[in-house]
């Protein structure tokens, strides 16, 4: 089973400046590479692809005005200028919009790292042409094994690496038991078993991270409008930020660090638990997140649910373990239904929080009726 690992690097200030130095450089060959394809389609009319650019790009090395690429590995420009004629190839076979040119302020910063020359220990990782960098958290990456597709990214103000390696799967329950399960707000996940997962931001520890993120927010807003009426300096045509506003950026992008951290942690330890068991099958709705967030009342704390990121936790993680993932259809009305009888309640409410069939009268919490209706529907699914 290919299993990917992602673990927090904790670099030192040279190793950390080596790492902006390899991530600008592979920001700088894809831009030149997607610049080059565009130049020559306007004359010639063709896309120049991976071997071409990468034929030209070596020459280009031994001039003097890119000596510097030789202060980083070989293979980051190598990756880059791949990564833009995979992404031109996904535009022509419509699986995508056109490449677009990657920012320093926008873009994430990344890189490639060779997989033959990666060396990992208990504790450090050793990185071509920076040395041996410590993780944050020892023994997560496994040892002894074939790595694919290293890359060393940042977010924020924190760096990491991810890397891929077919591991054995462990730690499994059988059991057969099919389980729906419904998103919601009110509750991250219901399932029809009867398992109830809670909103992680109505815990007492998510409300004191948020209310101070508000805090460093308004804080923010308060330094910007302040140093937008005294710029004196400028550099490039572009404001130069005070020492403070720095300083208070670092803050938010730290809190906002843990408040995301601790949000993906809590529908990880979610989604384990509910493949681990390995049921027959698990369903799930197939919900127009882009929609939900157009109701304005809303749309704040659904996207705080990170109903998306549930999705696609729960896809990978059932392709590891077996475990066939079913998607009702948008159009599915697994709330409106009746669990014991199929009758539809037009007239629901979505502050109706409890569920009364009119012709069965059947009572039943709205989220764990519509659990069992999306169980029912995987199981019609399967014997179709």
């Amino acid at each position: 089973m290919i299993k990917t690992f992602k673990v927090e690097l904790v670099p030192n200030n040279k190793q950390r400046s080596k790492l902006e130095r390899s991530a600008g450089t592979a920001r700088w060959a894809y831009n030149w590479a997607l610049a080059r394809s565009k130049d020559n389609y306007e004359q010639t009319g063709k896309f120049v692809f991976d071997g071409d650019l990468r034929k030209e790009l070596t020459q280009l090395k031994k001039t003097p005005e890119l000596a510097w690429l030789y202060q980083c590995s070989n293979n980051i420009t190598k990756q880059a200028v791949k990564d833009c004629t995979i992404a031109l190839e996904k535009f022509f076979k419509n699986k995508s919009n056109f490449p677009i040119f990657k920012s320093k302020r926008k873009s994430r910063s990344s890189f490639y790292h060779d997989p033959i020359k990666l060396k990992v220990t208990e504790t450090h990782v050793r990185l071509e042409k920076i040395g041996y960098v410590k993780f944050k958290e020892q023994g997560r990456i496994p040892r002894g094994v074939s790595y694919q597709n290293p890359r060393i990214t940042r977010a924020g103000d924190t760096w990491y690496i991810s890397v891929a390696a077919d591991v054995e799967c462990t730690d499994v329950t059988e059991t057969s038991e099919p389980i729906g399960i419904d998103l919601g707000i009110k509750d991250l996940a219901v399932v029809s078993d009867g398992q109830v997962f809670k909103n992680i931001n109505k815990t007492r520890r998510m409300k004191t991270l948020s209310k101070r993120a508000k805090r460093l927010e308004k804080r923010k807003k308060r330094f910007q409008r302040r140093a937008n009426r005294h710029y004196t300096k400028k550099v490039e045509n572009q404001a130069k930020k005070s020492r403070n506003l720095l300083s208070l950026e670092k803050q938010i992008l730290s809190v906002n660090k843990k408040i995301r951290d601790q949000h993906i942690n809590h529908i990880h330890q979610m989604t384990s638990k509910l493949v681990k068991t390995k049921p027959e099958f698990i369903v799930i709705e197939d919900l127009n997140v882009n929609g939900l967030l157009k109701n304005n009342r809303l749309a704040r704390v659904i996207q705080e649910q990170r109903l998306n990121e549930v999705r696609r936790q729960l896809e990978y993680k059932c392709n590891w373990y077996g475990v066939k993932l079913i998607i009702a259809d948008t159009s599915y009305p697994s709330s409106k239904l009746c669990s014991e009888c199929g009758h539809k309640k037009s007239d629901l409410r979505l502050s109706d929080r409890t569920y009364v069939c009119t012709e069965c009268m059947n009572m039943i919490d709205r989220d764990l009726n519509a659990a069992i209706n999306l169980m029912q529907y995987g199981m019609r699914d399967v014997s179709a």
